[in-house]
């Protein structure tokens, strides 16, 4: 898929997290959604080997989403990708739905893990990683970590792990948004040069704009040296794409309420990013 469609890609995502999350009315991680959209339009429109028809494929790359709060992003890429349908993406918190607020393993819908504490998914991708690997599949393992969780210490155990392993089918991505649930996270536990400390666990470190499509198709495209990791830390805005919303922390988790979903979307109308 072209850059132009990538970044259409991306574009209509963001409207479609605005209409969700004004449409079922109730509070949505509204701001971590928003800030990991390119990642996710470039991976789910130019990296990713993945099959819509045929989800269970044994080669199909794997994804997954352990800043689980973060499901707007991951479910409008499933609905862009073929993956879920419009109704099923409608659904979204409401009673018997596939989609809730963090993500259900569902592998028939593109969802291959569950994800509720933070600091858990880049164990299981190393764990994934493994099995391909002792299983002859070519796969990849690619998980998206927010940086408030890298506080975690589950977080660097995988980290290690995965340097000891040799897993250079492991790709991991950190939304480094500067924002967590409480505040800046360079008050709350300061990660100072994230791409330094990946670096000295052994891990292919790459910084990149988190926003910057060609530079995104880049970074991952960039070829890792044998026998090590690969992270890309993507320096996001929380809330990109709608002013009021981008680096405020109040909507982290928030309600959308009419007036407020009207003048988002008028600004991204205006902006080109509807």
């Amino acid at each position: 898929m072209s850059t132009e469609h990538i970044e259409q890609m991306a574009r209509l995502m963001r409207r479609k997290i605005l209409d969700i999350s004004h449409s079922c009315n109730l509070s949505a991680h509204l701001g971590g959604g928003l800030s990991m959209v390119d990642i996710m339009a470039t991976l789910y429109g130019s990296v990713l080997r993945v099959d819509p028809a045929q989800p269970r494929w044994p080669e199909r790359d794997r994804f997954i989403l352990s800043k689980g709060h973060g499901v707007l992003g991951f479910f409008s890429a499933l609905l862009a990708a073929g993956f879920i349908t419009e109704a099923q993406f409608q659904s979204f918190q409401t009673n018997e739905s596939d989609l809730i607020a963090h993500p259900v393993m569902n592998l028939d819908l593109g969802i291959e893990s569950s994800n509720g504490s933070l600091g858990q998914g880049l164990s299981m991708g190393v764990g994934l990683a493994l099995a391909g690997r002792k299983k002859g599949l070519g796969y990849k393992t690619y998980v998206m970590l927010g940086d408030g969780e890298c506080n975690e210490g589950s977080v660097w155990e995988a980290v290690m792990s995965a340097a000891q392993l040799r897993l250079d089918t492991l790709v991991a991505m950190v939304d480094y948004n500067k924002l967590q649930s409480d505040g800046d996270s360079r008050v709350i536990l300061d990660l100072q040069d994230l791409a330094a400390k990946f670096r000295s666990f052994g891990w292919h470190a790459l910084e990149v704009d988190g926003h910057d499509v060609p530079a995104l198709q880049a970074a991952f495209a960039a070829p890792t040296p044998p026998g090590l990791p690969k992270v890309l830390v993507a320096h996001t805005v929380k809330g990109k794409g709608v002013s009021f919303m981008e680096n405020n922390n109040e909507w982290h988790h928030n309600r959308l309420t009419k007036a407020n979903y009207e003048r988002a979307l008028a600004e991204l109308e205006e902006g080109g990013h509807a």
